[in-house]
């Protein structure tokens, strides 16, 4: 079940990258037309999607103990999405043996400030001043 998880995230982080780099050699990041950006199913789309991820930064939140490491990866996971909740998982999964229980990836909880937090919370920042 570990070496399944960690392939089904690094397809989820390895796609999500592709299809955004792709999406942003098409249109700038904020040049979504009018027509699109107020039809109903665009933003019910949004809300779906910043529901979700709500959803996971509260798991997160529960794990990460540092306030630090709790803003960077609510940044992180607003501005990056499934890019971030990917290489969230995957860290999750890549600080286990093969020999450890799964069950310690849902409940151990990090102290400190996470370095991955901070890194990713800092590009999700670049990326939409530079857009």
């Amino acid at each position: 079940m570990l070496i399944f998880l960690r392939a089904l995230f690094i397809v989820v982080i390895a796609s999500m990258l592709a299809v955004t780099s792709w999406a942003s050699f098409q249109c700038p990041l904020f040049g979504v037309p009018r027509a699109v950006a107020t039809h109903p199913w665009f933003i019910a789309t949004l809300f779906d999607a910043y529901w979700g991820f709500i959803t996971f930064y509260v798991w997160v939140c529960y794990k990460q103990t540092s306030l630090l490491a709790r803003l960077a990866w609510f940044v992180a996971i607003m501005l990056l999405g499934n890019i971030a909740m990917a290489a969230y998982c995957l860290a999750e999964l890549l600080s286990i043996s093969s020999r450890d229980a799964l069950i310690g990836v849902l409940t151990t909880r990090r102290e400190g400030p996470g370095k991955l937090g901070l890194v990713l919370a800092a590009l999700g920042i670049a990326v939409i001043a530079l857009a």
